[in-house]
């Protein structure tokens, strides 16, 4: 497949990449959390492409994108609370699964009645998202099970000659894939953590975790948002998360080699070695965020490396979401070092 690829990405270059999206063909496109890889959502073969160009399962559902919270009613069945939630954090990093409208295809939503919907606030997606008139059916931008792409390079390197188009335009503010709700009468269920946190989200309305926010799901579950039932966000070595002190930390990798190491700024001794990474500093999740996915991407890039060991990051605020993302790329691998023991 020829892939039209856009570095500037001006009104005529917009233009075109929304022609091909009307057209049936998939635009790779940045938003504020991680690149998309976009089809008309109201196309069913359309957004048949995105599972197979990704090797995505199809009951994995995919987030529609959409100018403006008021579009949400051609598409699905709205409520008083839904409007709250888009007053508050759309634009933005929040996605909310409603009721579907016969208008959505079986094959966006993994054959669900309810579909997700999202209003991105990145100004190149929102562009986008207006010119081609459609609303648009993404997920992140990456082949199936792997790191999702915060930077051009790496949705250049998963999607070239996969996707009809791709905008490449610099990095994603955020880092993290969006928080993913559903609402249940008053309040909402937290299906996938992101840049809006529950505390955020407090203040709006009662909000519960799912039951399976960290944890593996079993084979026969429906997944209700992305990210819930298969594994995400793997790099290509097996992958750890260590759990314990700086000294403990420091002691249990003493004497593995050919691994890659990520840590953080104070790891002063970690970042001496080859293959080490540092996520920023130990409390700032902000950056953890930013730099994760773009740190699993430039360790698959790397040569010899056997294993990745991880330190455990905080879990409170955005932190719940990096941590999320961790867990999962590792496999729900922890080991305990202060414990003297593994998991």
């Amino acid at each position: 497949m020829h892939t039209l690829l856009i570095t500037e990405p001006n009104t005529i270059n917009i233009a075109r990449a929304g022609e091909i999206l009307r057209s049936g063909g998939l635009v790779a496109f940045p938003t504020e959390t991680v690149y998309g890889l976009g089809a008309d959502a109201l196309d069913g073969g359309a957004a048949s492409k995105i599972f197979a160009a990704k090797g995505r399962p199809s009951d994995n559902p995919l987030i529609v994108h959409l100018a403006s919270p008021s579009d949400a009613e051609q598409y699905c069945h709205t409520s008083e609370l839904f409007y709250r939630l888009a007053e508050r954090f759309m634009p933005g990093p929040l996605t909310v699964v409603l009721p579907k409208r016969d208008i959505i295809p079986g094959a966006v939503t993994g054959g669900l009645n309810s579909v997700a919907i999202r209003v991105p606030s990145h100004p190149v997606a929102h562009a986008l998202i207006e010119t081609a008139g459609v609303p648009v059916a993404a997920p992140s931008a990456n082949l199936s099970g792997r790191p999702s792409p915060t930077t051009a390079r790496h949705v250049i390197e998963d999607m070239y000659g996969r996707a009809d188009c791709i905008i490449a335009a610099g990095d994603c503010d955020f880092g993290v894939e969006s928080t993913v709700v559903k609402l249940e009468g008053e309040g909402v269920t937290l299906l996938r953590p992101g840049a809006v946190t529950p505390e955020m989200l407090a203040k709006v309305c009662q909000v519960e975790l799912s039951e399976t926010l960290n944890k593996s799901v079993g084979a026969g579950i429906t997944p209700e948002s992305p990210g819930m039932k298969y594994r995400h966000y793997a790099p290509d070595a097996p992958m750890y998360i260590i759990d314990g002190s700086d000294e403990a930390v420091l002691a249990y990798l003493k004497d593995k080699t050919d691994c890659a190491v990520i840590c953080f700024d104070s790891d002063t001794a970690l970042l001496r070695r080859t293959n080490a990474y540092s996520l920023g500093g130990k409390d700032d999740s902000a950056s953890h965020a930013r730099r994760l996915f773009a740190v699993l991407n430039d360790i698959n890039s790397s040569n010899g490396v056997t294993a990745i060991y991880a330190r455990m990051t905080p879990k409170e605020g955005v932190g719940l979401a990096v941590f999320n993302r961790l867990i999962k790329a590792a496999g729900y691998n922890v080991i305990r070092l202060d414990n003297h023991g593994d998991e």
